[in-house]
């Protein structure tokens, strides 16, 4: 029997809600069962006593001097580290994007090396180059580690990859006969870049402030290392009331302050960023890539190259040189002995554990953060569906030490009761990827065309075929780097895997960090070797990740 139009019209505006329903479901339940209720779990425990909810105590915190400090500081060196980190890799962003040199994939994977660092371990290199004994106080006699630009410099060297991997990833991909076309009318290049690819990477760039923001807005390791006794943020507060002093209940105070504060951030930036999507031309990243032209370009990408050099691989090659101390790979063979006391297995092992945790990270934050991704660039997506997007980035505001002390206690019981269970330490390290996936993916799919889905669509396919056919082409190579970026991140998260990894399957940032944590010259240099080690898996990756992407752009492997 045939149908009426209007029948053919009801079923696909069923099938296209079957649809958004089951791409958003799967999101919707993994962040409520371990974000959520993990979180909630943690801040009950500290203002709830003798089943009374004291909201009370939130005042009596705010009241305190100290804590008033505390947030200034954790907001003022936020936004300066974001200023300055944009300011000094938006630059290496479009020289990765545009230009095509010698090097170039070893570079980028180099450039994502220190992203993946430990935070202790980055506060610990820079240390060596800007405290006492370090290398600026014997070259120049400079000491900048009782300085906060001690930590501004490590939260640009941490965050540089942020932005030249997001901003750069859609700029490779923007067409630049557009802004050809306005300089042959008569615009300067700064006027044509501004009016036509500004506008364009909008987006892109508002992504990569956000997470750069958030990222320098809960800075544990760095500023607990550099910031000594004088800098204190938020990150490291909740951790010195929940570790040091006990106080549990400060804690949850402080934990709501954040979470609130970075709620407020995300939803001005979903409003900001709805208000400048355009529809972009997209074209193949290999053909907008081209060796530099006079002596202005050649001169870019050397400031770029030394950049890189001076404020990426100077810390690098300290570690490197600290782990090569000890004669005859004196720390490295020292990593294959267990000690009894702080492991229970060789350090060594830490690096398969770390590489099996990655992976399975990786794959649930691909599928989860792919899921949101495309429910949130549907054009009959929901409010909720809309305002699920700020909710995906909470997981990089709120501390990582209350995410990790919130597993072990609410997921202790069944039906969730894994504290035996292997995929504990995925799971915590797949809700900072999560992110990470959506943010990169997001700018893209938002460009591809949606009349090209409705046409699809109007040929009868199916939303899953049109979501093979029409967006994952344009899309493959921003999934890889999301790929790429969760697998990076979930190498190098801490502050939640350190509560919840077993002794007998310690990731690598958990043994350098108990390694540091203990006095002696043999310990701290295992704990260089085990990051030496670290850089090397993850340049691996991120090579094996470049070459993915080559054949990809080729069609040959």
């Amino acid at each position: 029997m045939d149908l009426t139009r209007t029948e053919v019209a009801v079923r696909r505006d069923r099938r296209g809600s079957a649809a958004r329903f089951g791409l958003i479901a799967l999101p919707v339940a993994f962040f409520a069962a371990f974000f959520a209720y993990p979180v909630a779990a943690i801040v009950a425990r500290g203002l709830k006593v003798d089943g009374v909810w004291r909201f009370g105590r939130i005042g009596e915190v705010l009241a305190q001097s100290d804590v008033r400090h505390v947030l200034w500081f954790t907001t003022w060196q936020a936004f300066v580290s974001t200023a300055l980190t944009l300011l000094i890799a938006l630059p290496g962003a479009y020289v990765f994007a545009r230009f095509e040199f010698r090097g170039k994939q070893v570079l980028r994977a180099v450039v994502t090396v220190p992203f993946v660092l430990p935070t202790v371990v980055v506060g610990t290199a820079f240390l060596a180059l800007v405290g006492r004994g370090g290398l600026l106080d014997e070259l120049w006699g400079v000491r900048l580690d009782t300085t906060v630009w001690a930590i501004l410099l490590a939260h640009v060297f941490f965050n540089y990859a942020v932005v030249v991997r997001t901003v750069g990833g859609l700029w490779a991909q923007l067409d630049p006969r557009q802004e050809e076309a306005a300089r042959m009318l008569g615009a300067s290049p700064w006027k044509a870049w501004r009016q036509v690819t500004l506008p364009a990477l909008g987006p892109a760039v508002a992504a990569a402030a956000l997470m750069v923001f958030l990222f320098t807005f809960t800075s544990f390791g760095v500023v607990q290392i550099l910031g000594g006794p004088t800098f204190s943020t938020l990150e490291v507060e909740i951790y010195r009331q929940t570790s040091e002093i006990f106080d549990l209940s400060t804690a949850a105070v402080l934990t709501l302050i954040q979470f609130v504060a970075v709620g407020a951030i995300l939803a001005l930036h979903a409003w900001t960023v709805r208000r400048r999507e355009t529809a972009l031309r997209l074209v193949d990243a290999s053909v907008t890539a081209r060796r530099p032209r006079g002596a202005g370009q050649w001169a870019l990408l050397g400031g770029v190259l030394g950049t890189v050099v001076v404020l990426l691989l100077l810390p690098l090659a300290v570690l490197v040189q600290r782990s090569l101390d000890a004669p005859g790979f004196g720390y490295y063979r020292a990593l294959t002995r267990a000690d009894g006391g702080i492991f229970l297995v060789a350090p060594i092992e830490a690096i398969g554990n770390s590489l099996e945790y990655a992976v399975a990270a990786t794959v649930i934050a691909v599928v989860i953060g792919g899921l949101a991704a495309v429910a949130l660039t549907r054009r009959d997506a929901g409010r909720f569906v809309r305002g699920f997007d700020a909710l995906l980035m909470l997981p990089l505001g709120v501390s990582a030490v209350t995410v990790g002390f919130g597993f072990l206690i609410a997921l202790d019981e069944p039906p969730l009761d894994l504290r035996s269970s292997w995929i504990l330490v995925p799971l915590a390290q797949a809700l900072v990827g999560v992110p990470f996936v959506v943010r990169t993916m997001l700018p893209v799919l938002r460009a591809v065309d949606a009349r090209l889905r409705e046409a699809a669509a109007v040929l009868g396919a199916s939303p899953w075929r049109v979501w093979r056919e029409v967006d994952l082409p344009m899309v493959r190579r921003a999934l890889l780097i999301a790929a790429g970026f969760a697998f990076a991140v979930s190498l190098g998260e801490f502050g939640a895997t350190v509560f919840i990894a077993r002794p007998d399957n310690p990731t690598l940032p958990v043994a350098v960090a108990r390694l540091l944590g203990r006095p002696g010259d043999l310990n701290y240099g295992q704990a260089m070797a085990l990051s030496t080690i670290l850089m090397v898996v993850c340049a691996v990756a991120l090579l094996v990740l470049e070459r993915l992407r080559t054949a990809d752009r080729t069609g040959e492997f």
